[in-house]
């Protein structure tokens, strides 16, 4: 049996208290596996980002526990929290938070340099990365000479370049003309599939359903459904990097 990446048991999240009380999550579970990539759907307002906020260990359960890598997050300090996301989560979001001052390489390194990584290995796995995004010829351009799409791929390029366990992404498609939103989604595609990696989407774009092994419905903070889907055509590296768009 394949243990999995991430773990949420039970979990629950309530904001404010009194007449100001909201209830985000409701009693979640949702188990993210290495290897596949797990689409999380659902309306705005309906739980998804706090729902990837908890698994990503950035913000704790009312109730529940979440598990990453069969290390459990509860009581843990903020330190040993930040210690988890360094070694075993990547994130990816709407909005890439490039720096605009540094390069795409420096970019991509700063998650290496948090990590006392540096020198010519640190270089070369930035180099490395970049070029399994299509990147190689940007290296020294800045985020401000980049198109949306390549600003994202960028962004997808620092959150793996540590090599972590999963890979949260907060809908990565939906600053994206439709061209570039596939090209991410096949690029995440790739990460599931031949870096064994754990990947969830947080989406509300049907679209995006081709390139899923699994679907999550979420609504008013329950997890209403799950689907496996037919995960045996999927875009392969190869056949993407030709087809990047530029713009």
């Amino acid at each position: 049996m394949i243990e999995p990446v991430i773990e949420a048991v039970n979990i629950s999240r309530v904001f404010g208290s009194g007449p100001t009380r909201v209830q985000a999550l409701k009693d979640v579970n949702l188990t993210l596996t290495g290897g596949e990539l797990t689409v999380l759907m659902g309306p705005s307002g309906s739980g998804k980002t706090t729902l990837l906020s908890i698994l990503g260990c950035m913000l704790a359960p009312t109730a529940g526990t979440v598990r990453v890598c069969g290390a459990s997050a509860a009581g843990a300090r903020p330190d040993e929290l930040a210690q988890i996301r360094r070694q075993h989560i990547g994130f990816v979001f709407q909005a890439y938070h490039l720096f605009p001052t540094l390069t795409v390489a420096e970019n991509v390194r700063l998650a290496l340099d948090v990590r006392s990584e540096h020198g010519l290995k640190a270089i070369a796995k930035t180099e490395e990365v970049l070029a399994s995004v299509g990147l190689t010829s940007k290296l020294a351009s800045f985020p401000g000479q980049l198109s949306g799409g390549e600003q994202q791929r960028v962004a997808i390029a620092r959150a793996i370049v540590a090599e972590p366990s999963a890979i949260l992404a907060d809908e990565p498609t939906a600053s994206l003309d439709a061209a570039n939103g596939q090209a991410i989604m096949a690029i995440l595609s790739t990460i599931a599939k031949e870096r064994g990696r754990a990947v969830l989407v947080v989406s509300h774009d049907p679209r995006l359903f081709g390139f899923a092994d699994k679907i999550v419905y979420i609504e008013d903070g329950s997890l209403t459904r799950e689907e496996l889907t037919d995960s045996q055509v999927k875009p392969t590296r190869n056949k993407l990097i030709g087809a990047l768009p530029t713009k």
